[in-house]
């Protein structure tokens, strides 16, 4: 059985990252290929319409009965991983960011397909991560790690380019070796295709080497990191955070929905302000997130829309636009997007500054108590993500 645990969720935390030691064994067996989601912009297309480097993380997170820390803190801290990434550079071109979502080891899924789930392909649409992460429940299984490593690495649409980052992070705590896949196979065929295999052990490291998370780390040539799953929830409030959050509701409305997709992503918006409520402080760092260059909903928004070049305004039919368009001739609707531009902008102007300001205050005041804290599933990610990143010459600022 697993054993019972809570996760801790510091901001402003640093976790101990411990390289592992030793190798695995043999072969894997066929992977079932799952269809990708049409969730924001494709790799494909980011392929097409940029030279731009990309980030790709792949989360594969244990959904068994012990895992609701683990859970919560990838709710809460998504967005923190987001902000995280969006000054991520090489030389003066900026990188995209990919999330993909995988669950695994949890009893209702498929025996069969070693119960694992993709829950989201790669995909550029940070608000139905946020929905689906949201949506996830747990209950005990089997964690088949080296499936789930394989599956991620055969069925995901993995960039081909060698300059790009493509990191897989499996966070559980059971033993690594379960299942019919041995994990040096999965570890092997992500190895080929240029993707490093990081290892996030939900427990002590003394537990994480005897299970064999560290191992398969180092066999990787990723990281094994440990979280803490004993460390309290540590957050440093500042006083521009309320406004903060208040402006990320404010840029709701300059959001104009088109075709079938229109609606139903701004309802998704909405829930996902209200989802990060719940935790202390996340309301601020999702309106961080939605004030950058990475919130992108060209997919059904008319303002990225048209500045990203995924519509054309004037070609478009009555039907398929909002309310504020319809029965609007080419100037008058080029007028009111033009419009939410404008307010949009301001907006998120105001909010980096805020964010700037805010920055500074946190910066001194964690100086002056001398906060350290434990890991959480953040900081695993942040900290191993920005060594890997530079050794692919990408900088994460």
């Amino acid at each position: 059985m697993l054993k019972p645990f809570a996760l801790g969720l510091g901001l402003l935390t640093l976790p101990a990252v411990a390289l592992a030691n030793g190798p695995a064994n043999a072969a894997p067996t066929p992977a079932a290929k799952e269809q990708p989601a049409a969730t924001g912009a494709s790799p494909a297309a980011l392929d097409a319409a940029h030279s731009a480097p990309r980030v790709q993380i792949a989360l594969l997170l244990d959904t068994s009965s012990s895992m609701d820390g683990l859970i919560d803190q990838a709710k809460r801290q998504l967005w923190t991983v987001v902000n995280t990434f969006q000054k991520t550079r090489r030389g003066t071109q900026l990188a995209h960011l990919e999330i993909a979502l995988y669950e695994y080891g949890k009893s209702s899924l498929s025996a069969e397909g070693g119960y694992i789930r993709q829950i989201v392909p790669f995909t550029t649409d940070l608000d139905k991560v946020s929905e689906e992460l949201f949506s996830l429940k747990t209950n005990g299984g089997d964690e088949y790690c080296g499936m789930v490593i394989q599956k991620a690495t055969r069925n995901l649409e993995w960039s081909k380019a060698k300059g790009d980052l493509k990191l897989i992070y499996i966070a559980g705590n059971e033993p690594f070796s379960q299942g019919p896949v041995k994990y040096e196979s999965a570890i092997s065929d992500a190895k080929e295709r240029g993707i490093t295999v990081n290892t996030i052990h939900c427990g002590s490291a003394q537990e994480g080497t005897s299970t064999g998370w560290a191992t398969a780390a180092k066999f990787a040539q990723g990281q094994s990191l440990n979280i803490d799953q004993n460390q309290a929830v540590a957050y440093t409030a500042a006083p521009q955070d309320d406004e903060i959050a208040q402006l990320g509701r404010e840029l709701n409305k300059t959001y104009l929905g088109y075709g079938t997709k229109g609606a139903e992503a701004k309802m998704r918006q909405e829930a996902q302000d209200t989802n990060a409520e719940a935790f202390k402080g996340s309301a601020t760092t999702r309106a961080v997130s939605k004030a950058s260059r990475l919130y992108d909903n060209s997919g059904w928004d008319l303002v990225d829309g048209t500045k990203k070049g995924a519509v054309k305004l004037e070609a478009m039919k009555d039907e398929e636009l909002p309310a504020e368009l319809k029965g609007k001739n080419a100037e008058e609707r080029k007028a009111i997007v033009d419009a939410k531009a404008k307010e949009r902008a301001d907006i998120q102007a105001k909010i980096q500054k805020l964010q700037t300001e805010r920055e500074k205050f946190v910066a001194e005041k964690q100086k002056a108590e001398a906060s350290e804290g434990g890991a959480t599933l953040d900081k695993a990610i942040i900290e191993s993500a920005t060594k890997q990143a530079a050794a692919q010459g990408l900088a994460i600022e």
